[in-house]
């Protein structure tokens, strides 16, 4: 389990507007855009990846140029959609969808990553897919946990989000080179079969939703790229633990390394869960920072006690799901960074990330 951490972490955020709404009259957006992907392509040119949503919830991840003004991210122009719910288990008998997109590049690869989540008959489980321009992407198809028999679980059985790739090649535990994810199990089974109940891995006690890091070794990925979906060597990373956290966590975008380690922007979640698939409605999504260590990101060297950001503004407040701020997405423009984020289930805003000096 993990412990209190009480350091500094010496970052803010600061809402800048927002950048992307839906299209009036547009039947794929008619339930939303939100949670956004990002990226550069080769010209340069920086994009999001934004989830559309049409009537019925069904997802969509579309691409959108982000314009700027003045240097600051201030909307979008619509380009095109570039994954739809095509396979058989992104598709359930009243449902489907390829949902909340969080995409690295990998140098090392010379790939965009992109995770998703695949919303089949069996509820949401994590899938892979990889582009070199963000227009084009091959699907690697669902991503697999390797059987750990300290855990007395196959994490493969548990429904899974919030997965996000570190963009360069760090060291696993077993000493090895390795490219490595953050994301976060869910233990209750009654999603998939009402009344089943939680089953926990061993030695866990506390049953919400936490982060976890698992590895793909980086040999196999260049041997085989559809490698980077197999992972093993899972870690708890953290759980819950101050007031805005109180149900439960998950990673935003990818890591972004820091002088300070690796930088984890992550959302905190209060309020009472319904039961089922569509728990939303009663809770409140702020977002909060952590700082992982350089070498062994498996360990928290930092974190927020309370919000970097919280839901204050009429969109954060109100929308398809009232009082969200989720970010997913982290990009550098002229040297500052801004952070994506869904507003409500409803729209997409920006937020400037700053570094304190104190």
């Amino acid at each position: 389990m993990s412990t209190s951490v009480t350091s500094t972490v010496p970052y803010t955020l600061t809402r800048i507007g927002v950048v992307m709404t839906p299209e009036p009259g547009n039947p794929l957006e008619a339930e939303g855009v939100l949670n956004p992907g990002s990226g550069r392509s080769a010209d340069g040119r920086l994009w999001l990846l934004p989830r559309l949503v049409e009537t019925g919830n069904v997802s969509r991840v579309g691409l959108a140029e982000v314009e700027l003004t003045d240097g600051v991210p201030s909307g979008v122009r619509r380009d095109s959609v570039v994954l739809q719910p095509d396979a058989g288990w992104e598709r359930a008998k009243d449902h489907g969808g390829v949902e909340d997109p969080r995409t690295t590049w990998v140098e090392s690869l010379g790939v965009h990553v992109m995770t998703y989540v695949a919303y089949g008959p069996l509820g949401p489980h994590p899938a892979l897919a990889t582009s070199t321009d963000l227009r084009s992407w091959q699907r690697l198809g669902p991503i697999r946990f390797g059987y750990q028999p300290d855990l007395d679980t196959d994490l493969n059985l548990f429904p899974n989000k919030d997965v996000v790739y570190f963009p360069s090649v760090i060291t696993a535990p077993n000493g090895r080179p390795a490219y490595a994810a953050l994301h976060r199990p869910m233990w209750d089974l009654s999603w998939v079969r009402p009344g089943e109940g939680t089953y926990l891995p061993a030695g866990m006690t506390d049953d919400r939703p936490g982060i976890w890091i698992s590895y793909a070794d980086a040999e196999a990925v260049a041997r085989d790229p559809r490698a980077l979906a197999e992972l093993d060597q899972h870690r708890l990373v953290a759980m819950p633990e101050y007031e805005f956290e109180a149900v439960k966590i998950g990673a935003g975008p990818p890591p972004l390394r820091v002088p300070e380690g690796w930088l984890v922007i992550h959302h905190g979640v209060t309020g009472e869960l319904a039961q089922g698939w569509d728990q939303q409605q009663r809770v409140c999504y702020a977002a909060g920072a952590m700082l992982l260590d350089a070498e062994d990101p498996s360990r928290v060297i930092a974190r927020t006690e309370t919000p970097l950001l919280e839901p204050q503004t009429e969109q954060e407040l109100s929308g398809i799901v009232p009082n969200v701020v989720f970010p997913t997405a982290i990009e550098e423009v002229d040297g500052q960074h801004y952070v994506f984020y869904g507003m409500a289930d409803s729209t997409i805003g920006v937020a400037r990330l700053d570094r304190t000096t104190s």
